[in-house]
């Protein structure tokens, strides 16, 4: 269901092309740079953007996460697999659970679109609370380790077994392991 941002409140919506250029000037407010914003455009240039949506208060837009596409085997098997990045809410917006808004809304729509499960890089103080774990993740080997690379099974099992791999996609700018 599409929605415009002119509604009372906010509101949360699927991204449309014309939201572009207010999702990259937030992703550069929000993080301070223009890599996250010029990842979204890239990951959406390259056809892997899966899920992404936008959080709206009247016009203006103040929030923003993306899923995309991403190359996960474990056991040699192919996992249905999305990365979560950019997540971004406006600066003077953050702590109002217009983030944790963005997360929900976005798990619950890639998991009744069939993913089987999400990877990301953030704050292991922030995403746990929507049932992302370090542990899943360990055994997945990626440019990335640590508490603040977490996983999340979308279907149980998704990530179960010995060994797996994760292949970013070229947009994200990192080395295979």
């Amino acid at each position: 269901m599409s929605r415009t941002c002119r509604q009372v409140g906010v509101l949360i919506r699927e991204r449309q092309p014309a939201d572009d250029a207010a999702i990259h000037a937030l992703n550069v407010a929000a993080f301070g740079g223009s890599y996250e914003a010029t990842l979204a455009e890239d990951l959406r240039s390259a056809g892997l953007a899966a899920v992404e949506l936008v959080a709206c208060d009247a016009a203006d837009i103040i929030g923003h996460i993306l899923f995309s596409q991403l190359a996960v085997t474990v056991d040699a098997r192919a996992v249905r697999a999305l990365a979560l990045a950019p997540m971004a809410v406006r600066p003077d917006r953050q702590r109002q659970g217009i983030g944790s808004a963005l997360v929900r809304q976005g798990l619950a729509r890639t998991g009744a679109l069939g993913w089987q499960a999400v990877v990301v890089v953030g704050h292991p103080r922030f995403y746990p609370r929507f049932g992302f774990s370090a542990a899943p993740a360990r055994k997945l080997r990626a440019p990335f380790s640590g508490d603040a690379f977490m996983a999340i099974e979308l279907e149980a099992g998704a990530l179960g077994g010995e060994q797996g791999r994760i292949a970013y996609p070229d947009a994200f700018g990192v080395d295979a392991r």
